[in-house]
C-alpha cells in the first residue's frame, strides 16, 4: 500500500537531522543542551513511528506497506525502494523504542567532557537512522549499502567511547569480521545482479523474486549466492562459529552500545536471513536447512555453556544471545509458520529482555567505585539496591523464557514448530531453557544475595531517571507476555508468505496455535 504521505523517508531522515543539531550544538553555551537535544528528536521519532503504524493496514501484514519507489542509480539498477510488512515493522518499533532509552541512560556519561558526549549521542541518531533504514529497504543493493554503513558508528562507538585497554582491539576486530563478510556478500550482490531481470529496477527484491521464480537459476549457482548472503547475515547474527567478534565488543563497549549492537543490529542477520535469503533462493534454502538446524543447535547450547562459565557481566550478557540467536535461526529453518512467526517475535523480544538487561548493567557497572565488571566483586545487593536488583530479576528470568514474560511465547512458538519438523533439533534446543535458568540464576545469586561487600554498602538504588529507561522495558515484557497478539498479528501472514516463497508446506503435525492466537486479537 502507497501513501501520499512519506513515513519510512521520514523515520530514516528525522535522526539524520537529530544527529546533525547535536552536532552542531558546538557553542559551550549550548552543549549543556545536547542531551536535551538528543532526547527530543528520541522521542520525535517515536511519535512519527506511532503516526507511521496508524496508517499501516494490519490486516495485511504480509505485504509491503508505506512503499515509495525512486530511482537512485537506474544505470546500475539501483533504486532507492522502501516498505514495510509486518515483521519489519516490528523491528523499526525495536530501533526506535531503545535508542531515546540509551540516550536516557548515557545521560550522565562523559559529564567531564562534553565534546564527548556530543559525539557520542549523534553517533546514535546516525545510527538510529541506519537501523530503521536497513528493516525497510527492498532494493537488494541499497540493502549492502547500509548493512555496510551501520558499521561506521558502531566502529567508533565502541573504539572512542568504550573501556578498557582492550577497546580499540574489539572495535577493529568487530570490524573486521563485518567487514569480511559484507565482501563476501557484495561478490553475491553482484552476481545475483548478473543473473536477474536487469534494467533500471534490476535490484529491487520482488523483481528478483519473480524473475527467478519464472526462470530459476541453475543449482550450483543457487546454492553458491545462497552461502554468500548466508555467511555474512550468520556473522551479523551472530551464529556459531563465527560469533568470537560479539563477546569482545560486549565486554569494551558502553552498555547503550551493547544494547543497540546485541538488541537491534544484530537482527540484521536473523532479518537478511528471513527477508533475502529464503526468497530469494529458496530451492537452496532447503538444501542448507539440515547444516543451519545444526549450527542453531551448536549456538543454543555453546552460548549458554559459555555464558555459565563468564566471570565478566557483559561477556556473560553477550554469551546468553549468541544462545538466543540460535532459537531465532532455528525457527527461521525449520520452516513452519510456527516456528517462523516465533522466530519474527523472538527478534523483537529479544532486543527488549537483553536491552534490558545491557542498561541495568551498566547501571550496576558505574555504581561500582572501580567500574568492576566482574561478578565476584559483587554481592548482597537486593537489600541495598532493591529496585536494582528486582528490575534485573525481571529481566534475567526474560532471558531464560519465563511464562507470563513475552519471551516465553515466542521461544515456545519455535519450539513447537520445530518439534513438528524435527523431533531431535527441538529436544536438544529444549536443554538451552534448563542451562538459562541455571546462568540467569547463578548470576542473581552472585550479584544481589548474600552480604554486601563494605564498598558496596550504601550503593543508590536507581534514580527516577533510570527508572525511566527501564519501566517501558519491563512493561513490554509483561503487556506482550500476558496479550502476544497485537504482535503475533504483525508476524502471521509474513510467515506464512515466507512459506509460500520457499514451497514448504507445514507437516501435518504442526498446530494451529496462531489461528487461535490472532482470533484473540
Amino acid at each position: 500500500m502507497t501513501t501520499e504521505i512519506p513515513w519510512l523517508t521520514l523515520l530514516i531522515v528525522l535522526p539524520l537531522v537529530g544527529a546533525a543539531a547535536v552536532w552542531g550544538l558546538g557553542a559551550t553555551s549550548a552543549r549543556k543542551h545536547l542531551r536535551t537535544v538528543a532526547v527530543v528528536f528520541g522521542l520525535a521519532e517515536l511519535v512519527l513511528l506511532g503516526l507511521a503504524i496508524s496508517a499501516f493496514d494490519t490486516s495485511d501484514a504480509g505485504t509491503y506497506q508505506l512503499t515509495e519507489t525512486h530511482a537512485w542509480i537506474p544505470q546500475l539498477g539501483v533504486s532507492y525502494a522502501v516498505g514495510a510488512d509486518g515483521v519489519a515493522l516490528l523491528l523499526v518499533g525495536l530501533a526506535v523504542l531503545l535508542v531515546p532509552l540509551v540516550i536516557l541512560a548515557a545521560w550522565r556519561e562523559q559529564d567531564g567532557d562534553l565534546a564527548k558526549l556530543r559525539h557520542y549521542l549523534g553517533l546514535v541518531l546516525l545510527l538510529e537512522a541506519f537501523m530503521v533504514a536497513v528493516f525497510v529497504a527492498r532494493d537488494v543493493f541499497f540493502f549492502y549499502v547500509l548493512f555496510e554503513a551501520m558499521l561506521i558508528p558502531v566502529y567508533f562507538m565502541i573504539g572512542g567511547f568504550g573501556g578498557g585497554a582492550q577497546r580499540r582491539y574489539a572495535a577493529v576486530k568487530f570490524l573486521l569480521f563485518s567487514l569480511a563478510g559484507g565482501l563476501v556478500m557484495l561478490v553475491a550482490v553482484i552476481a545475483l545482479y548478473l543473473n536477474g531481470p536487469g534494467g533500471e529496477q534490476g535490484f529491487l527484491t520482488q523483481n528478483l523474486v519473480d524473475h527467478f521464480a519464472a526462470n530459476p537459476l541453475a543449482v550450483s549457482t543457487e546454492r553458491l549466492l545462497f552461502l554468500g548472503f548466508f555467511l555474512a547475515f550468520a556473522i551479523k547474527a551472530p551464529l556459531f562459529p563465527v560469533h568470537t567478534w560479539l563477546p569482545d565488543a560486549a565486554e569494551h563497549a558502553p552498555a547503550g552500545t551493547s544494547t543497540l549492537l546485541v538488541g537491534v543490529l544484530d537482527k540484521v542477520g536473523t532479518f537478511g536471513m528471513l527477508t533475502l535469503c529464503l526468497p530469494l533462493f529458496p530451492n537452496a534454502s532447503q538444501w542448507a536447512a539440515p547444516v543451519v538446524v545444526v549450527l542453531a543447535v551448536v549456538s543454543i547450547l555453546y552460548g549458554a555453556l559459555m555464558a555459565i562459565g563468564q566471570s565478566d557481566i557483559m561477556r556473560l550478557i553477550a554469551y546468553t544471545s549468541v544462545s538466543h540467536f540460535g532459537f531465532i535461526v532455528l525457527g527461521i529453518f525449520s520452516f513452519t509458520s510456527l516456528s517462523v512467526s516465533g522466530a519474527s517475535f523472538y527478534m523483537f523480544n529479544h532486543g527488549i529482555s537483553t536491552g534490558a538487561l545491557f542498561l541495568l548493567a551498566g547501571f550496576l557497572v558505574a555504581r561500582h567505585p572501580s567500574r568492576s565488571q566482574r561478578l565476584a566483586d559483587y554481592g548482597g545487593l537486593q537489600r541495598v539496591t532493591p529496585v536494582l536488583a528486582g528490575t534485573f530479576l525481571v529481566a534475567g528470568l526474560s532471558a531464560l523464557s519465563l511464562p507470563g514474560l513475552s519471551t516465553f511465547v515466542s521461544e515456545i512458538m519455535v519450539l513447537v514448530g520445530t518439534f513438528s519438523r524435527s523431533h531431535p533439533a527441538a529436544l536438544v534446543a529444549v536443554l538451552g531453557v534448563v542451562l538459562a535458568a541455571l546462568y540467569v540464576l547463578l548470576t542473581y545469586q552472585k550479584v544481589f544475595t548474600g552480604k554486601a561487600p563494605q564498598n558496596l554498602v550504601g550503593t543508590p538504588d536507581l534514580g527516577a531517571r533510570e527508572k525511566w529507561v527501564v519501566a517501558p522495558l519491563v512493561v513490554a515484557l509483561l503487556v506482550l507476555g500476558f496479550y502476544p497478539a497485537p504482535a503475533l498479528d504483525l508476524v502471521r501472514e509474513p510467515a506464512d508468505a515466507t512459506m509460500t516463497a520457499v514451497g514448504v508446506e507445514n507437516p501435518p503435525t504442526t498446530p494451529d496455535l496462531l489461528s487461535v492466537e490472532g482470533s484473540d486479537s
